[in-house]
C-alpha cells in the first residue's frame, strides 16, 4: 500500500510523519508533494519520505491519498488530479468544509474519506473525526482509520454534519482551552504571580484536572460539586461565571465554529 500526502503544512506533515510509523506501511515510504521550495528542503532531508513536488509524479502510484491543503486551494488541486486518479484509489481530505459531493464532483473519485483532525495530533494526542462515502468498503474504512489513529485517536461518525460540529468542538477545540487557560494567567498576573508561577499554576491545574477526570466515572457537574463547598472560594468562583452566562457563551463559541464549517462547505 502506498499513501500519498499532498501539503506538508502542520496537519499535512503531522499525518506523514504518524503514518510512516504504521505498521500497515510495513516501512514503506510515505510520499510527500509540496509546492514551496523552502518546504522541499526541508523534505529532502527526512530519510523516510519520497519527497514530489509535481502531482503527475506521484498520485497514480497512490493507493490513498492524504489532501492536507488549505480549503481555498481545493479546486486548483482537484482539478489538476483529476486526469491522474484512477478509480479504486481513496481520498482522505482534512480540508475544513469540503464536502464529499464536492469532492467527488471536482475529481471523478468514489471512495472519498472527510476527516477533521485537531492540533493535539502534533504530539500524538490528537482527535480525528471522519465519514466515509458508501463506496468505501468495511476494510478500506478500518485502514484509513488506523492511519488517522497514528496521530491520537479516530472515531467515525455517521454524517457529514457531525464532521462541522466536531470542527466547532474538537477541531477549534483547542483555541478555547487556550483562550480559558490565557485568561486565568493574566488573572494569576494580576493577583501577584510572576509569569513563570502563573504558567505552573495554570498548566499543572489543567494537566491534572484532566487526569482526575479520565481516571474516573465523574461528570464535569459532579467534579464541580465536590470541589465547590457552600459559601467557599470555588463556590464564588463559579457563580460568578453562572452570573455573567459563560456557559450560554462557550456553547455559542462552539455553534460559531460549527456555523462556519457549513458556510465553508457551501463555498466549495
Amino acid at each position: 500500500m502506498k499513501v500519498l500526502v499532498i501539503g506538508a503544512g502542520n496537519m499535512g506533515l503531522t499525518y506523514a510523519e504518524g503514518m510512516s510509523k504504521s505498521k500497515l506501511l510495513k516501512k514503506k515510504n510515505i510520499m510527500v508533494l509540496d509546492k514551496s521550495e523552502e518546504k522541499l528542503k526541508e523534505l529532502h532531508k527526512i530519510a523516510h519520505f519520497d519527497t514530489f513536488e509535481k502531482l503527475e509524479d506521484c498520485v497514480p502510484k497512490a493507493d490513498i491519498i492524504f489532501i492536507a491543503v488549505k480549503p481555498h486551494h481545493a479546486i486548483n488541486v482537484f482539478n489538476t488530479i483529476k486526469p491522474l486518479v484512477q478509480n479504486e484509489q481513496i481520498i482522505v481530505s482534512i480540508m475544513a468544509g469540503v464536502t464529499i459531493e464536492s469532492i467527488e464532483e471536482l475529481t471523478g473519485l468514489k471512495k472519498i474519506v472527510r476527516a477533521m483532525p485537531n492540533l493535539p495530533a502534533q504530539i500524538g494526542k490528537g482527535l480525528t473525526s471522519f465519514v466515509v462515502s458508501d463506496e468505501v468498503s468495511r476494510i478500506e474504512m478500518l485502514t484509513v482509520e488506523s492511519l488517522l489513529a497514528t496521530t491520537g485517536k479516530s472515531i467515525q461518525v455517521s454524517s457529514e454534519k457531525l464532521i462541522d460540529a466536531s470542527t466547532g468542538i474538537s477541531g477549534s477545540g483547542p483555541a478555547y482551552v487556550f483562550y480559558f487557560m490565557q485568561s486565568m494567567m493574566e488573572a494569576a498576573l494580576k493577583m501577584g504571580f510572576s509569569k513563570k508561577d502563573s504558567t505552573v499554576l495554570v498548566t499543572q491545574t489543567f494537566a491534572g484536572a484532566i487526569e482526575l477526570f479520565n481516571q474516573s466515572n465523574i461528570s464535569p457537574n459532579s467534579w464541580m460539586e465536590k470541589v465547590a463547598s457552600k459559601g467557599g472560594t470555588t463556590r464564588a468562583a463559579l457563580d460568578s461565571m453562572e452570573d455573567n452566562n459563560v456557559n450560554e457563551l462557550i456553547k455559542e463559541a462552539a455553534f460559531a465554529a460549527f456555523s462556519r464549517a457549513v458556510e465553508l462547505g457551501e463555498e466549495h
